[in-house]
């Protein structure tokens, strides 16, 4: 009998060690010139994040004829975000990631770039400068420093701040408990603004706003809805303080061992994803703030003025962001506003 039970351990072992190897290997060239390879991200299926991956892996396959096909793994089956831009850079569980720049700010300081808050307040004018050749360049060689190859960027649109007090000028924002990302930068420009900013794990946010341990928070309408953050917070204010960036990324390794033209199958399925997925976003928030509205919560519209104040206070977060991004970084990201 014991004999029996130690057999079975071991197949059961044998077949956990055949699946981890699976899932924790990305897949290479074979023998006859295909290629099948992962992404992953962390995201759920309901995003734009989601579906910017979609529209970038139809499009491999369908312009490489069936010869590249890409897997996607939502929801962090292959890790969290920072398990992930690694992954890629060392090709091992991932060869390609969609994610917000968040988490690559610890290895590529100066994309702190687009922690600066209240730069832009249309999401066009983000657009055009993602697109400016000069800038993209600029950043596509940081990614390439690292190790990694920047494909494309989208966006989620803007980040707004949800609340359950009206906040209709600066003065409103004295001394609200908001969540924010664990990012200094982030923090550094509510404290400026008069708020009381608050790092928390996302998955507290919900029953934090609840119980009333925080009065606010901030997010895309995409995040706000597949969250249901409206059920417990009042006042959905569009202040469109920061651009939720999506890049899509792979690693230089994966890149620079294709043919040229097979590159320019990544390439050309890149920029039309992103074309799509900035699409998605758009006509996407329009349908979250439909949801939020029918559901009883205020969906309060752009305010100028706000924006105007809360730009004056990211004066001093701005400063900071460029000693970290350097003069000629910042002032390509930020060259918009002279015109």
């Amino acid at each position: 009998m014991k004999t029996i039970k130690r057999l079975t351990a071991l197949i059961l072992c044998l077949g956990m060690i055949v699946a981890l190897t699976a899932c924790g290997s990305s897949s290479t060239a074979s023998s006859d010139g295909t290629y099948s390879w992962y992404l992953g991200i962390d995201s759920g299926e309901d995003t734009v994040t989601y579906l910017f991956a979609e529209k970038f892996a139809e499009l491999v396959e369908e312009y490489s004829e069936g010869k590249m096909t890409i897997t996607i793994f939502s929801n962090a089956t292959l890790g969290s975000d920072d398990t992930l831009i690694q992954s890629v850079n060392f090709q091992d569980s991932a060869n390609f990631v969609v994610q917000t720049t968040a988490p690559q700010v610890t290895y590529i300081p100066e994309l702190a770039v687009f922690d600066a808050a209240c730069v832009y307040s249309d999401i066009e004018d983000v657009r055009t400068i993602l697109d400016d050749e000069t800038f993209y360049s600029s950043i596509e060689e940081l990614y390439t420093n690292k190790g990694w190859k920047l494909l494309a960027y989208a966006d989620q649109s803007f980040r707004v701040l949800t609340s359950n007090k009206m906040v209709s000028s600066l003065s409103d924002l004295k001394g609200l408990k908001i969540r924010t990302m664990s990012n200094s930068n982030h923090m550094a420009f509510w404290k400026d603004a008069g708020a009381s900013p608050t790092a928390m794990s996302f998955s507290e946010v919900y029953t934090s706003l609840s119980n009333n341990t925080i009065d606010a928070q901030e997010n895309p309408y995409e995040t706000i809805v597949s969250s249901k953050l409206y059920e417990v917070q009042d006042y959905i204010i569009t202040t469109n303080h920061l651009p939720h960036i999506l890049s899509l990324v792979t690693g230089t390794e994966l890149y620079d061992a294709l043919s040229a033209d097979e590159q320019a199958i990544l390439d050309q399925a890149a920029a039309e994803a992103k074309i799509y997925a900035r699409e998605q976003a758009d006509s996407r928030a329009e349908d979250r703030i439909a949801t939020i509205e029918d559901y009883g919560s205020t969906v309060v519209e752009f305010n100028e003025d706000l924006f105007d104040e809360m730009q004056e206070a990211a004066q001093t977060s701005w400063e900071t962001i460029r000693s970290i991004c350097g003069d000629e970084l910042f002032e390509q990201y930020t060259s918009l506003l002279d015109e």
